[in-house]
């Protein structure tokens, strides 16, 4: 994806100069917390080569775009929600006010800057409980330049989050899946239990017998 999204190019053309493009990452997990990201580009600036869905990236290369998004970009922001507040939200609900949040913060940092947010573009479907208008594109993150920007910062910010929380937590192979539900880390739950990291009722429907119970 190395040009904007014709929505992108259209609003520009309306005269709108701050777009924010939003993604989350770590719906799918069985531990960590759901972390969004919300990116707003320059409007003058050509789209950074290369940059694309983070999950078509490998690990080195998103690594490498995303210093660059965060030195081109005029706001770069990230929001979470964590495990106790998915547990007690659901995790689309969780989803929303990781978003929300990383929000709040552009509209922080552009009031400073003497601007607003005139536009937010979030991946998948539209969101009412995100409390703001909002346009949303299902796979926005190969569409839509600022998505993916988003997507590729938010991947690196979790996956750096659980290699630190793999440090103090072996034997679930967080540095490797991220919390995801691989073989090795069902495996180290039914050896070791769970930690304060992990989202209980994920990990109870994966594991239906066992040292878990149900």
């Amino acid at each position: 994806m190395a040009r904007w999204s014709p929505l992108e190019k259209t609003l520009r053309e309306q005269g709108v100069r701050h777009i924010a493009g939003v993604d989350e990452v770590g719906r799918g997990p069985f531990a960590g917390p759901v972390v969004a990201c919300a990116i707003v580009m320059p409007a003058d600036a050509r789209a950074i080569p290369g940059v694309a869905d983070s999950k078509t990236l490998d690990a080195a290369e998103r690594v490498r775009l995303a210093a660059l998004i965060r030195g081109r970009a005029i706001v770069v922001s990230l929001g979470a929600a964590s495990v106790r507040e998915i547990a007690a939200l659901n995790i689309l609900q969780a989803t929303s006010l990781a978003m929300r949040r990383a929000l709040a913060r552009v509209d922080g940092a552009l009031e400073r800057q003497g601007g607003r947010l005139e536009a937010v573009i979030i991946d998948g479907k539209p969101m009412p409980t995100l409390a703001r208008e909002h346009r949303a594109v299902v796979k926005g993150d190969s569409k839509v330049y600022a998505i993916a920007c988003a997507s590729i910062v938010a991947k690196v910010a979790r996956d750096g989050l659980m290699v630190s929380l793999g440090r103090r937590y072996p034997g679930y192979g967080w540095e490797r899946n991220a919390g995801y539900g691989t073989a090795f880390h069902i495996e180290g739950i039914r050896r070791l239990g769970m930690t304060p990291h992990h989202r209980a009722l994920f990990c109870r429907g994966a594991l239906p017998v066992g040292p878990l119970g149900g």
